[in-house]
């Protein structure tokens, strides 16, 4: 793939060759991040048609995707029109190349002739310059909260953003947006601004949605090659190009015949629990599942957790865990993300 001629990287003006060279010395580095960076530039310049994508596999085995670069082009391209990224802008590269989020920041630049700084992703970030655009994840918005400033246009995305993060922001700030995608999609294909108030997403221009017989989402990405993307997230639809997650299909737990999101749920209690935690069904011989809450904290904190969910839930019942256990650590994937499915699975019950 062509480099634009205005593309830039921490300062420095590339041609093809003299960023393959630099690129092949970074493949061989000691640095994990600089590794990723020059065995993906490598990839990028070469002759291959495609790149193997990987999903992060925070709800199952991660999955290899050939993906067309010219659909990572047009991708760059729609995000450039749509929250007006112009050649020579600034951009901000924080997250692990690795995965797609720091992919595409990366081909974004490249294509679009942007001047990308790239520093280590981690959770607070050392912003001591304004830039046009960046993407960060919403540990990285909580812990860089007062530089969020430095930025024009600042995506957040990858997890949801809790309850206070996004009272926070929408009291301070008006430029950051929450964003809705996947590997597959290469990231966001819907929007919303980060606000307090409860406000559906917006599909981006060209981005179809549908629901299947199940009301999970189903996207229509014109430019993917495996559009039509049928999705695992239940949601209620708005308009024709707007709606609201409700929650993970192979999260929901049916109690008695309720069907219960857990994410609403955490969404709830999030505010109030210090630890990191959330709620799963085990087999109930009344119920056929019964609630409960899992949280990375110690067994002396039980009865609190649950005296928590119990004042916050309402005088809905069914929405108040019948247990509480608590667990030294989750599982977690390379990226940081809650592995719900290995850590339900590693309990020993």
């Amino acid at each position: 793939m062509l480099i634009h001629n205005s593309f830039r990287l921490n300062g420095t003006k590339y041609n093809r060759n003299s960023l393959e060279m630099d690129a092949q010395q970074w493949a061989t580095s000691s640095d994990e991040e600089k590794q990723a960076l020059g065995h993906f530039l490598l990839n990028w310049l070469n002759d291959n048609e495609y790149i193997a994508l990987h999903t992060s596999g925070s709800t199952g085995k991660p999955k290899e995707i050939q993906m067309p670069k010219t659909a990572m082009y047009a991708s760059a391209v729609r995000t450039a029109a749509f929250f007006k990224i112009s050649e020579g802008d600034s951009a901000l590269l924080c997250l692990p190349i690795r995965y797609i989020a720091g992919k595409m920041m990366l081909v974004r630049a490249l294509v679009l002739g942007l001047h990308l700084d790239i520093i280590p992703p981690k959770t607070k970030l050392p912003i001591e310059k304004d830039y046009t655009f960046a993407a960060l994840i919403p540990l990285q918005a909580n812990a860089s909260f007062d530089v969020l400033g430095r930025f024009k246009t600042v995506l957040i995305g990858g997890a949801p953003i809790p309850t206070d993060l996004r009272k926070r922001i929408s009291k301070k700030y008006k430029h950051c947006i929450e964003t809705y995608g996947m590997t597959e999609t290469l990231t966001h294909v819907a929007t919303r601004i980060v606000s307090d108030a409860v406000i559906p997403f917006r599909a981006m221009p060209g981005i179809g949605i549908s629901t299947d017989e199940n009301d999970c989402l189903v996207l229509e990405v014109p430019y993917v090659p495996l559009s039509p993307i049928v999705t695992q997230d239940v949601v209620r639809r708005e308009g024709d190009d707007t709606f609201s997650l409700l929650g993970r299909r192979d999260w929901v737990i049916n109690s008695g015949g309720m069907k219960i999101f857990p994410e609403a749920l955490e969404e709830v209690l999030t505010p109030f629990i210090k630890f990191p935690f959330f709620f799963t069904a085990l087999p109930d011989a009344n119920l056929g599942e019964k609630l409960v809450l899992l949280a990375e904290a110690p067994t002396t904190e039980k009865a609190a957790i649950m005296a928590i969910a119990q004042q916050h839930m309402g005088d809905n019942k069914r929405h108040v865990p019948k247990q509480v256990i608590c667990l030294d650590a989750f599982v977690r994937t390379y990226s940081g993300k809650l592995n719900r499915k290995a850590t339900i699975k590693g309990l020993n019950m």
